[in-house]
């Protein structure tokens, strides 16, 4: 194998299946990188058999020549070493050569040599072979993941909660996650698919991944669902997970279908204020702030912590709707809670002092956040 290629496009594309790969692998070959060089291109290839990721960088682009491949050719590379000389090779060109499992980078004066490993023995990844598949832009799938994901478990006492729900039906493409704390959720229309399902959970690691390899850009991204994996193609890149075994809890009943409290609010003055009173409330375990309704267009935040002091700040509402209240919660979900929703105004509908309530945008979009309270007395 022989090639030479731009220094800068290596580099993205190592960065990128760098994020599929684990030091704790079961299997030590999948501690490295698989370079499979062809005359049409190069496939890096990295994977911890939970997610794999695969970088094509065509050597051809927009009539701009990436690689010239002198000799086609794979060998699996140590991931410890191989991106750290890529990114501090000398020069912009980088040459790439292998003799038996032997591979030498050259570029400038400076030349490493490395041992490599038998691509032949790198486990084949599985090929997905579906017809269950449909579209969206790319930068649509990274906001829904984005005012999801971070509501997943942490915990692995319940593995199912640390997965994100898909459900697409009639056309809507539906994102849930919950930790049995707060819930998030969003739905959007998804155009010309046939394509159904609804018991789909994809590891909230994965989607983070995800999400720092793909671009901001309204250029589609395929997404293929088989009973245990799930593929996102891109133009040079497939990102595969595996799937989350389990059902997932009916999340639907948890969402209150009537309100005794609505207040419309400014995001980001809620936001502030909820992250100033959260200052004194660092010590407790849930960082625990107050809401109390204070008459006309005012609500108060509070916070005490009785070692360190207490926090009061009024904010002035666009409008409050029934009954008085007095409610506690998690100001660390509810900051991330209004992070996700993107819209200037919110709606927060309550159904008392110790049931869950509910965020969403003003305009009612269907993005939907959802967080228990905290019995404080």
């Amino acid at each position: 194998m022989k090639f030479i290629i731009r220094r800068d496009q290596l580099i993205a594309s190592v960065q990128d299946v760098m994020k599929a790969i684990s030091s704790r692998t079961v299997i030590p070959i999948l501690t490295g990188i698989k370079i499979d060089a062809k005359k049409h291109g190069i496939t890096l290839t990295g994977s911890d058999s939970d997610i794999s990721i695969e970088s094509y960088i065509p050597a051809e682009q927009d009539e701009k020549v990436n690689i010239e491949v002198v000799e086609e050719g794979s060998i699996v590379l140590q991931s410890k070493y191989f991106p750290d000389i890529v990114r501090k090779l000398p020069e912009k060109n980088v040459e790439i050569e292998s003799n038996d499992l032997k591979l030498t980078i050259r570029s400038g004066k400076a030349e490493f040599n490395l041992n490599g490993q038998d691509a032949e023995e790198y486990p084949q990844l599985p090929a997905l072979q579906t017809d269950e598949s449909f579209e969206m832009p790319t930068d649509l799938l990274k906001s829904l993941t984005k005012q999801t994901v971070f509501a997943v478990s942490t915990m692995e006492t319940r593995p199912i909660l640390t997965g994100v729900h898909i459900k697409l039906n009639n056309n809507t493409l539906t994102f849930t996650a919950t930790d049995s704390h707060r819930l998030a959720s969003r739905e959007i229309p998804v155009n010309e698919t046939s394509v159904e399902f609804s018991n789909i959970v994809v590891p909230g690691k994965s989607l983070t991944e995800l999400n720092k390899i793909l671009g901001d850009t309204p250029e589609p991204v395929e997404i293929s669902v088989t009973n245990n994996q799930i593929l996102f193609r891109t133009k040079h890149l497939k990102f595969m997970s595996r799937l989350l075994d389990g059902n997932y809890p009916q999340t639907s009943r948890l969402i209150p279908d009537q309100s005794k409290t609505v207040l419309y609010v400014k995001t980001k003055e809620l936001l502030n204020t909820i992250d100033r009173a959260s200052l004194l409330a660092k010590e407790e375990r849930n960082n625990v702030v107050k809401l109390t309704t204070a008459g006309n267009h005012l609500v108060e935040i509070t916070s005490n912590s009785p070692e360190v002091g207490t926090v009061a700040e009024e904010i002035n509402v666009q409008s409050i709707e029934g009954e008085e209240l007095k409610i506690s919660f998690s100001s660390k979900y509810m900051i991330d809670a209004l992070k996700a929703i993107e819209y200037d105004d919110v709606k927060i509908e309550f159904t008392g002092a110790m049931r869950p309530f509910i965020i969403r945008p003003a305009n009612e979009d269907p993005i939907l956040q959802l967080i228990l309270p905290v019995r404080t007395y």
